[in-house]
């Protein structure tokens, strides 16, 4: 499984095997599968049952294996996460040319980030803060950093910039997601059948003239809570805005 035994040495060897020169009289009980099976059948069991799902034996039982040998191809959960939302980042679809407006390329890594959570939930749930870099993810921040390279931001601007449109692009997500599950459970319309009467009834509209106000106008345009979809837009234009002063934003 790996060339060392130290685990930082082993996680980075499973991230990078690909680039790696392939190992030669290795030793042990010959494998059936391929590390990239695992991380398919562990991406995959995570789309289905969420992350909580994903253990080295549900992931064996997807491939057929027993639970003490899916270890000869990871040491445990942590790494097979590690591989997991590496090979999530390796599948993007390429942005925006460098030639393309300055406006489009940075609108392109927000949806893409943003789409990336809404067909991989499960995401939200991995602890971001320290994840070990494989080839996917850094193929990734480079081309990221390509659609941010010549609009007239130094080094640190630049990564600056890809950090903001990640947080407002997973937040977002976060909240389309939720909003999601919300509606499967319960239609908004439904929701507010049972609820809106009871506030009306207990809520004295008069301390609230304001929140009365527009929360009225933005019901009555969403038919919902919110409009995560619409927030997004509305967001991302003015984020770019700010980005690259003098473009005023489009979207209303």
């Amino acid at each position: 499984m790996s060339r060392n035994t130290d685990p930082a040495g082993t996680l980075l060897e499973l991230l990078w095997r690909h680039e790696l020169p392939p190992r030669r009289n290795a030793r042990g009980p010959r494998q059936t599968v391929s590390v990239d099976e695992v991380v398919a059948a562990a991406i995959g069991l995570a789309d289905r049952e969420g992350y909580a799902g994903v253990s080295v034996r549900a992931v064996a039982a997807e491939l057929g294996l027993r639970p003490m040998s899916l270890y000869t191809y990871v040491p445990g959960k942590e790494a097979l996460t590690a591989l997991m939302v590496d090979a999530v980042a390796y599948d993007d679809a390429p942005l925006p040319p460098a030639a393309a407006p300055a406006r489009d390329r940075l609108a392109a890594v927000a949806r893409q980030i943003r789409d990336e959570y809404l067909a991989h939930p499960w995401l939200l749930e991995v602890p971001a803060w320290r994840m070990v870099l494989g080839p996917g993810r850094m193929r990734r921040y480079e081309r990221q950093l390509a659609a941010v390279d010549g609009i007239g931001l130094d080094d640190p601007e630049m990564d600056r910039v890809l950090a903001v449109l990640t947080q407002f692009a997973t937040g977002n997500a976060r909240t389309a997601l939720a909003a999601a599950r919300s509606a499967r459970e319960q239609s908004d319309a439904e929701w507010w059948e049972a609820y809106g009467p009871v506030l009306t009834r207990v809520m004295p509209a008069a301390d609230f003239p304001l929140a009365s106000r527009v929360g009225a106008v933005v019901g009555e345009l969403y038919q919902a809570p919110g409009d995560p979809d619409g927030e997004f837009e509305y967001g991302l234009e003015h984020l770019i805005a700010a980005i690259l002063p003098g473009r005023p934003p489009t979207a209303r």
